[in-house]
């Protein structure tokens, strides 16, 4: 066999990583010649974002034992549809949510470290944080408001 030298594999790796970058470029500016790129991408934007406003989750009182009960298996159940049809930020924001009322988070972080991607569950693990917060804001809210109607 003739060994091929490392000159020899640097120069077609080059050119190879040429025609790919050569390749997007063109392709990148096909796109945006397009006249319509600009109303399209807003479209899908706005489409996203109202698709999010409608899908997004209130917390239940956290007082109403039933109604925590009750949003903990819709969250759950919609986290996993949502990561099966491969949006996993939506995915992971409900399960967030499903994880901030469960009573026993370790247990629950437990099992989902073991059915969910990874990647998935660092996700997860990373945005914990937030949904905490929007928690006791919401609780502190409420307080504020029950304050209100006395």
């Amino acid at each position: 066999m003739a060994s091929v030298s490392k000159a020899a594999l640097g120069i077609a790796a080059g050119v190879c990583g040429t025609l790919v970058l050569g390749y997007c470029l063109y392709f990148d500016k096909q796109r945006r010649s397009d006249p319509n790129f600009k109303k399209k991408l807003r479209e899908r934007r706005k489409a996203k974002k109202d698709a999010n406003k409608r899908t997004g989750s209130k917390l239940p009182n956290l007082k109403d034992h039933e109604a925590v009960q009750k949003f903990f298996l819709q969250e759950i159940q919609l986290g996993e549809l949502l990561l099966a049809n491969g949006d996993l930020e939506e995915g992971v924001e409900h399960l967030g949510n499903a994880v901030s009322v469960c009573g026993q988070p370790q247990q629950l972080l437990s099992v989902l470290q073991q059915t969910l991607p990874p990647q998935v569950f660092h996700l997860l693990v990373q945005r914990l944080p937030a949904f905490g917060q929007r928690i006791m804001s919401q609780e502190m809210g409420k307080g504020i408001e029950d304050e209100d109607v006395e």
